[in-house]
């Protein structure tokens, strides 16, 4: 039988990336989604990078999904004179609310309400928490928040601001990502990863617009990289189809030794909602410049498979680093790797602590459960909404679940669910027909041989929503 990785793999396209042949390896590789991050590039390098995806997909008859990742209520410097400013440890550092240009002890910011929401004695950290400053006075008559520099370090132009233990007034869905989310509608992308999620109104917002474009078939979600969204974590998952565990700026904002125990929460919780969980950042960071990964990477990716993740994600390895192709193929070894080990009636456990008492929910933990007692090679899950094969994947059964569904649009929503393996087929006939067409299919993707079984689990009538009440167990001849 044909092995397959179960976990999905996130791949950033930026500017090392934005070429067909790449993309093409990336999806050779692992690559199952691949992301786009609006905070850089227009719309038209953006088209470009959608027309590759959609090409290789045609060229190797794949379903690469595509994430439109937004750039969200972010904080930025604005520029400095000469590109960059040297900050001395101890310099009084002005912050102005009124557009300058920036020296070593000036520099203005693209939220200029920031000095209503801040308070004297809270710090303020730049570029990633490179540089902590301390505030010391608030001059609101030239609207300057003054400061002293906790530390020494190089700004350049358009550096990142975090504001920990201060909730900001700043309004969440901004012009530029009503644009970009109007424009991934136009484009049919199949997921919006919403930045800086700090509440389950800034879901529902979002939510309200795919809504009014007649675009509720396009998933949420929610990146949780802030301290209020953590605080909120359970409500923000309620309303999300999915939560991606941003560390880059959430080691920012929280202590950074508590960044693993958020990620495993945070990975129990989705689990047990059925709700995706996405791992990124700084997955495989060493690769950027380097063709193997550091050892301390190698077991953060294991861990999180281990941890039982949907996904997990690369940023600036296959978006701008030299060794794109090198990164994918190894996180997708390592998931491969890693799967083997799982530990599966522990994750079955974990996945019937909380859940919904439906007949779908119960024909699919009973599935989960004969896959952990009998020899059986395959799931096939014939559906029409998708909600079988996410029900399956819940229990995280150790065998494949291919999921075949006449609706295309649901072949790439659930390109992100755990060991979910989806195809558009046009389902024909009677469900006796429908069941021999599956199991054909089935046989030449895995590669099957004969007395190899196979289980599988549908609605009846099998064109009806929700309805999945059928399990039946077919050996292969």
């Amino acid at each position: 039988m044909k092995e397959m990785k179960n976990t999905k793999i996130i791949c950033t396209i930026g500017p090392v990336s934005t070429n067909l042949e790449v993309i093409k390896e990336f999806v050779e590789a692992g690559m199952n989604v691949a992301r786009l991050n609006f905070s850089h590039g227009d719309h038209e390098e953006q088209l470009e990078r959608i027309k590759l995806i959609r090409e290789v997909n045609e060229l190797l008859g794949t379903n690469v999904a595509i994430l439109l990742d937004t750039k969200g209520p972010e904080i930025r410097t604005h520029s400095f004179v000469g590109g960059e400013a040297t900050i001395v440890k101890g310099s009084t550092i002005n912050i102005h609310m009124n557009p300058i240009e920036g020296d070593p002890n000036n520099f203005s910011i693209t939220y200029p309400q920031l000095i209503n929401d801040v308070k004297v004695g809270g710090r303020i950290l730049v570029n990633d928490g490179e540089l902590a400053l301390l505030i010391n006075e608030i001059d609101y008559e030239n609207q300057i928040i003054r400061c002293v520099a906790l530390g020494n370090a190089v700004l350049k132009n358009k550096r990142g601001i975090n504001v920990p233990d201060i909730k900001l007034s700043m309004p969440y869905f901004s012009e530029k990502d009503k644009a970009d989310i109007a424009f991934g509608c136009e484009q049919d992308v199949d997921f919006i990863a919403a930045s800086f999620v700090r509440r389950k109104e800034d879901v529902l917002e979002i939510r309200e617009f795919l809504k009014s474009r007649n675009r509720e078939d396009i998933k949420i979600i929610a990146k949780i990289e802030n301290r209020e969204g953590v605080e909120n974590l359970e409500e923000i998952i309620e309303v999300s189809d999915g939560v991606m565990v941003a560390r880059g700026d959430l080691g920012v904002e929280i202590p950074i030794q508590d960044v693993p125990i958020i990620q495993s929460k945070i990975v129990r919780l989705c689990h047990q909602a059925n709700k995706i969980v996405i791992i990124a950042t700084q997955m495989l960071e060493s690769m950027i410049n380097n063709p193997r990964p550091t050892r301390a990477e190698v077991s953060d990716v294991a861990n999180a498979v281990l941890e039982g993740a949907d996904a997990i994600m690369l940023s600036g390895e296959t978006a701008a680093g030299k060794y794109p192709i090198e990164a994918v193929r190894m996180m997708a070894s390592i998931a491969k790797r890693m799967e083997k080990a799982i530990d599966y009636q522990k994750m079955l456990e974990r996945a019937v602590e909380k859940g919904e008492q439906t007949i779908t929910n119960t024909i699919a933990l009973s599935v989960a459960d004969i896959i952990l007692k009998l020899d059986v090679s395959a799931i096939v899950a014939p559906t029409v909404s998708g909600y079988t094969a996410r029900s399956i994947s819940k229990f995280r059964p150790r065998v494949p679940i291919l999921a075949l569904t006449p609706v295309k649009k649901v072949v790439k929503t659930l390109a992100l669910n755990w060991g979910v393996h989806a195809m558009h087929v046009d389902f024909a006939g009677s469900s006796d027909q429908v069941f021999e067409q599956a199991m054909k299919i089935t046989k030449d993707v895995l590669g099957l041989k004969k007395g190899e079984l196979v289980v599988i689990t549908a609605g009846m009538p099998l064109r009806k929503v929700g309805s999945t009440n059928m399990i039946r167990i077919f050996e292969v001849d």
